[in-house]
């Protein structure tokens, strides 16, 4: 994105990027994630084909070291879509022993996407964040109690003394969060579907399959019919 001759906003350029460099880091990425055995998810541009914008994804490496799955971000900010990138299409759902789904950034603001993940069942969304921005913390601990999965929120270290990266418990509880101090940090916590944490368990096993038996016409054969002292909202 840059700025023509009059001093507006002109498409960005993506002719102009090293792509086989950006090629070459991700390659890195998931020779490390084989050798540590770790899986891995990071952020990155995806090229598409000219004429197309690149997507702005999520790639998965698995603890082998190959490349599983991208997650393209759906829901773009209206600079992103006038001038930089082409949106995704899909949700994504990763198993590993758990269930993974995955967002980005601004899609924190569309509750539908956080709600579609919930109807795919997942155990934790990873949410990746550009953005020193509290209340898009503060609205991603909330999916943990809407929605009663983990919730794992990143962001770059240099937005830590605002919003530290961390991991939501389902419920809404910080379960884990890095330090605030700009520095490059790891925040661990498990992810146990046993867990005995008494807000873990209401969350797991009582309020999640409540939620969804109500989601499901619970009420529908209980709603009162023809019933005047109901009908009526004009009346004590």
């Amino acid at each position: 994105m840059a700025a023509g001759p009059d001093g507006n906003l002109v498409p960005a350029d993506w002719s102009r990027v090293a792509w086989d460099v950006l090629r070459e880091e991700a390659e890195s990425i998931a020779v490390l994630a084989g050798e540590f055995g770790l899986w891995t998810v990071f952020g990155s541009v995806h090229p598409l084909t000219s004429p197309y914008r690149p997507h702005n994804s999520l790639y998965v490496v698995s603890d082998r070291g190959q490349m599983v799955a991208r997650y393209d971000k759906r829901f773009l900010s209206h600079t992103e879509v006038s001038f930089l990138y082409s949106p995704g299409r899909r949700p994504l759902v990763v198993v590993d022993g758990l269930r993974f789904g995955f967002a980005l950034c601004v899609e924190v603001n569309f509750p539908e996407v956080f709600a579609e993940y919930e109807r795919l069942d997942v155990d934790c969304v990873l949410l990746s964040v550009m953005v020193d921005d509290a209340p898009r913390a503060r609205v991603a601990q909330a999916y943990g109690t809407l929605y009663n999965y983990w919730l794992g929120y990143s962001v770059p270290a240099q937005f830590s003394a605002i919003v530290p990266s961390g991991i939501v418990a389902p419920g809404g509880r910080w379960l884990a969060r890095c330090p605030s101090d700009g520095h490059p940090a790891l925040v661990i916590a498990d992810l146990d579907l046993d867990a005995q944490a008494e807000d873990i368990v209401t969350a797991l096993r009582d309020a999640r399959p409540w939620r969804r038996l109500a989601r499901a016409g619970l009420y529908e054969s209980r709603i009162p019919v023809g019933d005047p002292r109901s009908d009526t909202g004009t009346a004590f």
